[in-house]
Formats: structure tokens, sequence, C-alpha cells
């Protein structure tokens, strides 16, 4: 099942980038999804009508095994803007907001598609 979703750019806390750049993580993506992540994520806002983690928590997806001290997450495939493989990634935390989408990807997509917060994005997530 495939779905698409838009949401609009805006800045994190870099908490994506600190998680992209574990050796543990990294690895665990590159074996996963067949490449290796740029540091960060490109986070989204989403309507809150989607309700994402209850959405997501229905499909395997594949998991982030987390190191101890660390959290767990789930990877979901995903096409960026029709044209850049990538993943969501959720991380599997108490609290995690619903209308917040992280996206991973083997470059930095803000660059590629030369993106400013409130630019919208359009993403298709396989979900299995």
């Amino acid at each position: 099942m495939i779905l698409t979703i838009k949401g609009k750019v805006f800045t994190g806390v870099s908490e994506g980038k600190r998680f992209t750049e574990l050796p543990w993580v990294k690895k665990q993506i590159t074996k996963q999804l067949g490449f290796e992540p740029y540091p960060g994520t490109l986070n989204l806002l989403v309507s809150s009508d989607f309700q994402m983690g209850n959405m997501l928590s229905r499909f395997r997806g594949r998991a982030i095994l987390p190191e101890e001290g660390h959290f767990s997450g789930r990877l979901y495939k995903a096409l960026i803007m029709e044209s850049v493989l990538g993943a969501l990634v959720r991380p599997e935390i108490s609290g995690y907001p619903e209308d917040t989408v992280e996206i991973l990807a083997p470059i930095c997509l803000r660059e590629e598609f030369d993106l400013r917060d409130g630019d919208e994005v359009e993403i298709k997530i396989w979900l299995e």
C-alpha cells in the first residue's frame, strides 16, 4: 500500500542530525535501505487529521534497534518529490507529535529542492 502525504517544511531542534550520525544508526539504515543517510532529517508538519503514529503503527515498517540509552524507531521507504528515494523515520518515544514527519535521504533535501520553512513537500510512503 502506498500513502501520499503533503507537509510543510519546518526547522527542528537538530535531534535528527544527532540520531543519523550515530554509527549504529547509520549501519542499520544503510543495511535496510541501501543508502547512508545525510546527517539530519527533513521535518514536515502534516495535518493532524492523519494521526501518523496511529496509522503507521498498523504497519510493520523496518525496525531500528537501539543501543542502550537510546530509543527505537521505525523506517518506511518513501519517494520524496517524485524523484529521491528515502524513508520516513518514526521515533518510538512517548508523546512524539502526531503532526510531525521526519524524512531521511542520502542527500540534503533542503538543498536539492531549494526548500525553506513553509514550503510544501509531497512524500509517497510504502506501508508494509
